[in-house]
């Protein structure tokens, strides 16, 4: 067996997230389809992470693993599945690496950035919120802080989840202001089911003044979903950066 990582990027709107789900268009599904049939394998991938139904990514990890090298298949693999895949996936780039890399298991960390514009926008209303009401970003800001100080996020996870652990490690957490858009970065070693746009809601709630930005600790030592905010709509959210251990542009670069 021969291991293959691909870089890849897609728009999550016409899709149930990127997991294979029963009667759902998936990102995973329409992968294992398209390289199977090009390859005459049969072709399980593995991502990164799971995103939602909605969800985007600009930068996401799978591997898979073939019977037979590629390089005995065609020369251009990439160009002929991007021109075979739909509009809303493309491939960014192939490699071959050692069996015990893996897609999942081996990142490190993980970027998501939520974006609210606003001000109306009609190009851009697929791939953010559209809020224009006040929103007070110092108290926003100041709760985001506390996101670091806590590990267990049962509190902003979906709940009857088939996790084992509630736990992250949470790198950063902060709000910037780029023209009209307000964004929202966060990064950890592992995110859980609707953890982000829960979080997000929760500190719209707190920008809102319907909450102090100390009552997010409250709410994160609860432990209880139903103590946090509303989850946001999920065209805002991106999955902007994966990282592992080892290099992977290098040699996605040679192929």
């Amino acid at each position: 067996m021969v291991r293959y990582f691909l870089k890849l990027a897609y728009k999550g709107t016409a899709y149930h997230g990127w997991q294979i789900q029963e009667n759902a268009s998936t990102v995973q599904e329409e992968l294992n389809h398209k390289i199977g049939v090009m390859t005459g394998d049969e072709v399980n991938l593995v991502g990164c992470g799971r995103t939602d139904t909605g969800v985007h990514a600009r930068e996401f990890y799978a591997h898979f693993d073939l019977t037979v090298p590629l390089h005995f298949l065609e020369e251009d693999f990439v160009a002929k599945l991007n021109s075979f895949l739909s509009k809303d996936i493309v491939i960014l780039g192939l490699c071959q690496v050692p069996k015990d890399y893996h897609a999942r298991f081996s990142a490190t960390q993980r970027t998501y950035k939520y974006y609210i514009s606003r001000r109306k926008n009609p190009f851009e209303r697929d791939f953010c919120l559209e809020y224009t009401g006040p929103l007070d970003l110092e108290a926003m800001q100041e709760a985001a802080g506390y996101l670091q100080k806590y590990t267990d996020f049962t509190s902003f996870s979906k709940l009857h989840t088939q996790t084992k652990t509630n736990d992250c490690v949470i790198k950063e957490a902060y709000w910037e202001v780029q023209g009209d858009k307000l964004i929202f970065t966060i990064s950890a070693d592992r995110f859980l089911r609707n953890m982000v746009r829960a979080v997000v809601g929760t500190l719209m709630e707190v920008g809102k003044g319907k909450m102090k930005p100390r009552e997010v600790e409250d709410i994160i030592n609860a432990k209880d979903r139903s103590r946090a905010g509303y989850s946001v709509p999920a065209k805002g959210l991106f999955l902007e950066k994966v990282e592992y251990p080892f290099s992977l542009e290098d040699a996605m670069a040679k192929q």
